[in-house]
């Protein structure tokens, strides 16, 4: 960058080269795995296909989630860059961040959420979903992402100070960094109705909508009273983060290949009667074991059952099977507390189950 360009930025407060979104990192584990199980479903044997469209489909509404994220972001001309699908590791623990928004101003760590149904959150914070099942209306906890958000948030933290070996410049960003880096959960949904009315402030100022997304970074931008950040010391935080970047080890399907090839059986089907008739997964006996067991926990620690694991992380212990702490660790939301609380049972009705099969 030339003088008189350093001279225009410094003055009008925008980078002079990066006239609108810069998606700096733009591909996606998601969509790896995705094209992976496509191609396996191609040769896919009868008896496991079903299970490999469902892992294909909770993928896909994701994706369709973070897509409506990109097509907001890549339409609002603004001069920042994005990372998405962030996977970042510290002292064993990881989070993965669905965009990494870096503005003149601040950084967002923005949370998509591709949720169906309908939301509430109460007077404590917890999300409540409730769907409508076999004709009933039934309802259910969810994870909260605002939680989520702050984890991922204390992660950056930690990455971030563990560069400064400068006493005071450790100081700095401790008082600095909620002024820079800020969080907000995203409803890509638009047929997801929320109720906020009994929800903490704090908790109201962090959902949005994917088509509100825009307008916020401006007023965030609006407000923010700091000079902005050169486009050079922009890119050298996005490159700081993608250098931090780890692949995800999960692989969706290996679960259904041995050797090369396919699994002679897989865990859809009911092989105690060897009837090869499918069975839904939450109908399978490691599937009840694994809800009994989070259903004990939490009455003993008088805490609501999804903050043992929710469903999802229930469903993701059956589909990657772990046989040993390590392997647990990998399952999204299960770090060294979660691990060290829980992990020893978990893998003890896992184990138990795959032997009977």
């Amino acid at each position: 960058m030339g003088v008189f360009d350093s001279f225009k930025e410094l003055v009008t407060q925008k980078p002079v080269g990066l006239k609108k979104p810069d998606f700096y990192k733009a591909d996606s584990d998601s969509k790896k795995q995705l094209e992976r199980l496509q191609q396996l479903y191609a040769t896919a044997p009868d008896r496991v296909k079903l299970q490999i469209e469902r892992d294909m489909k909770l993928l896909a509404y994701g994706i369709a989630g973070e897509d409506n994220v990109a097509f907001e972001l890549n339409n609002s001309y603004l001069p920042i860059i994005v990372l998405h699908d962030l996977r970042l590791e510290h002292e064993g623990l990881s989070v993965q961040i669905d965009y990494l928004i870096i503005t003149t101003k601040f950084c967002l760590v923005v949370e998509c959420k591709n949720l169906f149904g309908n939301l509430e959150v109460n007077s404590r914070g917890e999300f409540i979903r409730e769907l409508e099942f076999n004709g009933k209306r039934k309802k259910e906890g969810i994870y909260s992402p605002i939680t989520q958000n702050a984890r991922h948030m204390e992660m950056i933290k930690a990455l971030r100070l563990g560069k400064k070996r400068n006493l005071l410049m450790r100081m700095a960003l401790e008082k600095s960094f909620g002024d820079f880096h800020k969080s907000v959960i995203v409803l890509a949904n638009p047929k997801t109705v929320i109720n906020l009315k009994r929800a903490p402030k704090n908790v109201k100022d962090q959902i949005i909508r994917s088509d509100q997304l825009i307008d916020y970074i401006k007023r965030l931008l609006r407000e923010n009273k700091d000079l902005a950040s050169s486009e050079k010391e922009m890119y050298e935080m996005a490159e700081f983060f993608v250098g931090l970047h780890k692949e995800n080890p999960v692989d969706y399907a290996e679960k259904y290949l041995v050797g090369g090839g396919f699994e002679q059986s897989d865990a859809i089907v009911d092989r105690e009667e060897n009837s090869g008739v499918e069975v839904k997964i939450d109908e399978t006996p490691l599937y009840q074991a694994l809800k009994q067991y989070r259903y004990e926990t939490s009455k003993a620690e008088g805490v609501k059952a999804f903050y043992v694991y929710n469903n999802l992380q229930l469903e993701a212990l059956i589909a990657i099977m772990p046989a040993n702490l390590d392997e647990l660790r990998k399952v999204s939301g299960f770090g060294d507390v979660k691990c060290e609380k829980y992990g020893k049972e978990i893998l003890s009705i896992i184990l138990r189950y795959s032997n009977c099969e």
